[in-house]
């Protein structure tokens, strides 16, 4: 198992934490109260700091409860965190519904699945012909 050291903004929030043994997402929670107007996005700090080895990301996902039950969305879902990155963590949620959302300080807000990062070098090069060629965006019906 891979170990992430964690610094806790705030010692009332729980650290991020798997509720289940099969979780990909631990969870993460809200370190503030807010409204979210219709049409309102905001950036969420979520309480803690984290140090990812180099070759490591973590990515900042939808909870499929609240996609479901709400029209919350993250903004830049998925959202990356850098393993050079050492600032508060945190979720940029967006409403889309028609009414206003509120956030309570502990809410389980958002997911973290951590994965590991391939980086390339990327070349100039000429790219072969395939048969779907440059089809996309609903090319196949």
């Amino acid at each position: 198992m891979l170990e992430i050291p964690v610094k806790r903004l705030d010692r009332e929030l729980p650290i991020p934490s798997y509720a289940h043994e099969g979780d990909a997402g631990c969870d993460l929670y809200s370190a503030i109260d807010l409204d979210l107007d219709p049409g309102e996005r905001a950036l969420v700090p979520l309480g803690f700091r984290a140090r990812l080895p180099v070759g490591i990301e973590a990515q900042i996902r939808p909870r499929s409860g609240t996609s479901l039950k709400t029209d919350i969305v993250i903004a830049n879902a998925p959202g990356t965190i850098d393993a050079d990155y050492r600032g508060e963590v945190g979720v940029i949620l967006v409403n889309f519904g028609h009414e206003p959302f509120t956030v309570n300080r502990g809410d389980r807000i958002a997911q973290m699945v951590v994965a590991r990062v391939a980086r390339a070098l990327l070349v100039v090069d000429e790219l072969s012909d395939t048969g779907r060629g440059d089809g996309g965006f609903g090319h196949t019906g």
